[in-house]
């Protein structure tokens, strides 16, 4: 049986989305803490047991109890409240590496977040195309979470 090759293409993955946030940096980034870690679902909307140590070197990892569950990734920066970013397989289970960043900016009295992933691998197909949907609805709840925060 041949060997089978890879493209580059086929080997790496990059997403970037920006989302408007109606409310100030600091309530902006405190959802995105909320919405990745303790308020995360899954896609179908069910409750995802996730938490963030959002501290350098801080592990970011779906927490099944009883010392269950799967690393996704460590705080490789943070800069409290412009920047976070993430290095580690996320949510994929084989020999992949990724490097997410969410960049917060203050645009005329609301905030931009700018968010990239990168990632290098074996991905399979599936995950590619889910991918920015997945982003697209986390990105959708920390504005909606930090609109309603600065509401109130």
């Amino acid at each position: 049986m041949a060997p089978t090759t890879s493209t580059i293409d086929e080997l790496t993955l990059s997403v970037t989305q920006e989302v408007q946030v109606n409310a100030p940096l600091e309530a902006t980034f405190a959802a995105l803490l909320e919405e990745m870690g303790p308020h995360n679902v899954a896609k179908n909307g069910a409750p995802m047991p996730m938490k963030i140590e959002a501290r350098p070197g801080g592990r970011w990892l779906r927490d099944l109890g009883q010392d269950n569950g799967h690393l996704w990734g460590h705080v490789q920066a943070i800069k409290r409240p412009t920047l976070l970013e993430i290095t580690g397989p996320l949510f994929m289970s084989y020999a992949v590496v990724s490097n997410i960043q969410y960049r917060l900016t203050p645009v005329d009295g609301a905030t931009l977040i700018t968010f990239k992933h990168s990632a290098m691998g074996l991905i399979p197909h599936d995950h590619r195309t889910g991918l920015a949907s997945g982003w697209t609805l986390l990105l959708e709840r920390v504005r909606r979470s930090a609109e309603t925060a600065a509401r109130t």
